[in-house]
């Protein structure tokens, strides 16, 4: 059984720092691209970041502020969330891909498919 566990959201100030985990399970992931997403209240989930065998890739208003990587060996995912401002308030959710070596639509929800439950994150000001 494929399981994906997000952990380490919590309340943080603006400017502050907070890192997610993801503990995944129940196949292989080191070859497939892993992402992060999130969903604000009232609004869509969005692409974060990503990062597949040879890159890592950001959507543009985290640029800078956040760092995406991955321990093959443990099967884990992070997300170091720096300078976190409140419209960085969400629920993120870890996402990764089956097939291999493969990086197309990496910033897509339907290019992945196995979702972790999510790990709220409040940025307040």
């Amino acid at each position: 059984q494929v399981r994906l566990v997000e952990s380490g959201g919590g309340l943080v100030q603006a400017g502050g720092s907070l890192r997610l985990s993801c503990a995944a399970s129940g196949r292989t992931f080191g070859a497939c691209t892993m992402g992060w997403f999130r969903q604000a209240p009232g609004k869509e989930r969005e692409f974060v970041a990503a990062t597949t065998w040879r890159n890592s890739y950001y959507e543009d208003s985290v640029k800078g502020r956040f760092t995406i990587s991955r321990d093959n060996a443990k099967n884990t995912l992070f997300l170091q969330m720096n300078s976190l401002k409140p419209e960085d308030t969400a629920v993120y959710y870890c996402a990764a891909m089956r097939r291999p070596y493969y990086e197309g639509n990496y910033n897509m929800i339907s290019g992945y498919v196995d979702w972790g439950q999510g790990t709220q994150v409040t940025v307040s000001s």
